[in-house]
């Protein structure tokens, strides 16, 4: 936990003194650019150790997406007055937030500011309500009010003004008092069944690259059985935890003869079923999408999947494909396909996995547990989780290798967002990750067990289900559907505006 997380009520406070002081446009991008670019490369800088021209593209280009909202807000806040513009600058900013949440290829919210909040979950416990949207909107509300609370717009002084300053530390409390209320709760009996959740510490790039899957397997196998007891019903590998050089063909796993230990494994314990990554790829007999490739010499097709299975010793039970790709690593927008052949020189599958729709849930078979499996960059993304636990999901499930990073602040960052998507389901998060941070965090957000960073180990622990949902679980991200709204209608007077004023122009002239 950050004492310096306070910051984040004064951090735009600069850039809003720059553009009261700005008169051109281009000297206002210029410092909100920079701006930005700190605050990208200061953060996430650590994408570099995965690869250095991904994090380059990714910090340049994202830097200056963020500066459209800020650009918009300029430009409304002259043609219609500081009330206008201010209040623009907030539905501005929390639409930029959730097109960014979108699927369009380029998607990387991982600045949103409600993010931010992750290490201080007793603060935002109404995260339930509104999502972590809130609390992008409760930071740009505050930086606004606490900049006017000194600065008068209509003289263009700068002079305290102690009621303004009262009123932002009020709009700062009363969120947090409504927090405190909303994390009472009753002490609950735990269910007399278990997980084990495993992290191997198997460092990413061997495992691409030496092909030693037997030893891989039997390290995987091994932890498992030091926590499996009768009560087991789950048992969690991350992220590509079965993973081959050539892949795994999905309706053919009983037949590779790689994988005779894990059945071995699943026999000895009838009662666990194995819920995995897996890289995997299926065949078809005709083209099933754009990313079906085709077989040189004959007629079939394969569709390649980064995904997970729940798997028993009479094989697989259940199939997911992960749907939510990391930009530059597994995915581009059509716009940027003549870069693949780039980034796949760097480690990318750019086109290359086949993504799933639906949101599936998997049901574990003799137990009460219904998994929402999630895997790696999916867990970042708050609505998109909420999905899951709408269709019957009783506990988050992510599945994560964080070890392409190293030892820097990025698997820190990810592994606190899974708390976040904690308290806006209302459901525990079981959390397998190759290399750490392996953990279960409660309804509340609060870890209750975990693992450090860079050590083999296993959990086992009497995860709580949950069949309630939390309103932004029933109605999904209102608070940013409502800007999105906003947006339209401001840009659609602004089109109104220009047009009204060239007409009457025209007339005088």
């Amino acid at each position: 936990m950050s004492p310096l997380t306070l910051l984040i009520f004064i951090a735009w406070i600069p850039l809003l003194i720059i553009e009261q002081q700005s008169k051109s446009k281009l000297k206002f991008f210029f410092y909100t650019y920079l701006t930005l670019f700190i605050w990208n490369i200061s953060t996430t800088w650590w994408i570099w150790n995965a690869s250095a021209p991904g994090a380059a593209g990714a910090i340049l280009a994202n830097s200056l997406l963020m500066t459209i909202p800020w650009l918009g807000f300029f430009s409304t806040k002259r043609r219609f007055g500081n009330r206008i513009g201010y209040f623009s600058l907030v539905i501005y900013w929390l639409t930029f937030e959730y097109i960014h949440l979108q699927d369009w290829g380029l998607s990387w919210p991982w600045l949103t500011l409600g993010n931010v909040f992750a290490t201080h979950t007793e603060w935002v416990q109404w995260y339930s309500l509104t999502g972590s949207s809130g609390g992008s909107l409760w930071v740009m509300v505050i930086n606004i009010l606490l900049f006017k609370s000194f600065y008068t717009s209509e003289n263009k002084t700068y002079q305290l003004q102690w009621k303004k300053i009262l009123l932002s530390l009020l709009v700062v409390v009363l969120p947090v008092l409504l927090s405190l209320v909303l994390s009472i709760h009753m002490a609950v009996a735990p269910p007399t069944e278990n997980m084990v959740i495993v992290q191997p510490n198997i460092d990413p790039y061997e495992k691409i690259s030496t092909g030693s899957f037997d030893a891989q397997l039997t390290k995987l196998i091994h932890l498992s059985e030091e926590k499996i007891d009768s009560n087991t019903r789950v048992v969690i590998w991350p992220e590509t935890a079965l993973y081959m050089e050539n892949a795994i063909e999905e309706n053919k796993m009983k037949e590779n003869f790689f994988l005779n230990p894990l059945w071995v494994f699943l026999k000895l314990h009838p009662q666990v079923k194995l819920f995995t990554g897996i890289e995997s790829y299926h065949v078809f007999d005709h083209k099933t999408s754009v990313n079906a490739r085709p077989i040189a010499g004959t007629n079939f097709f394969y569709e390649s999947y980064n995904g997970s299975a729940l798997l028993d010793s009479s094989g697989p039970l259940q199939f997911y494909h992960k749907s939510m790709l990391v930009p530059g690593v597994e995915t581009l927008p059509w716009f940027l396909h003549f870069l693949d052949d780039w980034f796949e020189k760097f480690g990318g599958t750019t086109a290359g996995y086949t993504r799933q729709n639906e949101r599936t849930v998997i049901n574990v078979p003799n137990s009460d547990y219904k998994l929402a499996p999630a895997i790696c960059y999916e867990s970042i993304y708050g609505e998109f989780m909420s999905k899951y636990v709408r269709n019957g999901a009783n506990v988050i499930t992510i599945i994560t290798n964080d070890g392409w990073w190293g030892n820097t602040p990025g698997y820190q960052q990810h592994m606190n967002y899974a708390r976040l998507r904690a308290i806006e389901t209302g459901h525990w998060v079981v959390r397998s990750a190759n290399t750490g941070i392996s953990c279960v965090i409660n309804e509340y957000g609060n870890i209750q067990e975990q693992q450090p960073w860079n050590k083999a180990a296993a959990i086992k622990y009497q995860v709580q289900h949950r069949n309630s949902s939390t309103i932004f679980v029933r109605l999904g991200d209102l608070l940013s559907k409502a800007m999105l709204l906003l947006t339209a209608l401001l840009l659609g007077w602004t089109i109104y505006d220009v047009i009204r004023k060239k007409q009457h122009h025209a007339k005088t002239n």
